[in-house]
């Protein structure tokens, strides 16, 4: 529940904010640093995902701001409510509210903030339905969302196994000198190039893992707690391994992409193989 955010200036002093975050202090702490930065009010909230460490302050901007997301996004903003701050219940929250996107797309859009480009760009199914990466093409800054974690692993039990991957490919493919991951430090240079690699390694072996505790009929858990020691065991969210067998599985099973995985076994899986429970920092 720490992310990352992002601030774009326009040529015509127009603002675009990527991401909000997820507690009432944080919220107010970035648009005071906004407000170091620039005295113009946020034109544009582009929402990333729908995940509340990336929503829960778009109700603190002003109303006339547009909140932008994939229309996947918004169905799942509205859809999941509150629910993360009940799931992870130790920050103070402070007051949060709901607010969706408003203005939603399907595959790709285009702002224009003065002589400023702005696009953004859904890669498919991948760290959740509804992802959005922010490139602009002029600075070549690409903001990927939790589509990466530097330095934790990712999380994919409410998006796709094999979609992720493809997903990695787009973002290489932008050649940016400068990635902003959802989680984690900047990445700049040939870090771009060391960190895809490894989420690449680490969702193959994954999902090597996966098909073969599917053919021989174990459960997630099973496949989680008899997998031997790896480097990937040493990043950050390590329980999420097991809720990536669980998404894994929905897929070797040959579900629909759209039908969503049982949260609350995949959760309490995440919560049981280390002993629970999960803490959160923010």
């Amino acid at each position: 529940m720490i992310n990352n955010t992002g601030v774009v200036l326009g040529s015509d002093d127009s603002l675009l904010l990527v991401d909000t975050t997820s507690t009432e202090a944080r919220n107010r702490a970035l648009l005071a640093s906004v407000a170091a930065v620039t005295s113009a009010d946020p034109g544009y909230v582009v929402n990333t995902h729908h995940h509340g460490d990336h929503t829960f302050g778009n109700w603190l901007v002003p109303p006339s701001t547009v909140i932008i997301g994939h229309e996947a996004c918004r169905e799942d903003v509205i859809g999941s409510g509150l629910l993360a701050a009940q799931v992870l219940t130790g920050p103070d929250y402070g007051h949060i509210e709901v607010r969706p996107p408003s203005l939603t797309y399907t595959k790709s859009l285009t702002l224009h903030l003065g002589t400023r480009v702005v696009e953004l760009h859904h890669p498919g199914p991948a760290h959740t339905r509804g992802d959005t990466v922010v490139w602009l093409p002029d600075d070549r800054v690409l903001f990927t969302g939790d589509l990466v974690f530097a330095g934790g692993q990712p999380f994919l039990a409410e998006g796709s196994i094999l979609g992720y991957l493809s997903a990695l490919a787009f973002l290489r493919s932008f050649h940016a000198d400068v990635l902003v991951p959802g989680h984690g430090p900047l990445l700049r240079g040939d870090d771009i190039t060391r960190v895809l690699d490894d989420l690449v390694a680490y969702t193959t072996y994954l999902y090597d893992q996966a098909n073969a505790g599917h053919a021989a009929g174990k459960t997630p858990m099973q496949v989680a707690r008899e997998a031997e020691p790896t480097r990937f065991a040493s990043w950050q969210e390590s329980e999420r391994f097991v809720g990536n067998i669980h998404r894994a599985y929905h897929e070797l099973d040959g579900k629909p992409l759209t039908e969503r995985v049982d949260l609350v076994r995949v959760w309490t899986d995440m919560t049981e193989l280390h002993g629970g429970p999960i803490t959160c920092h923010a």
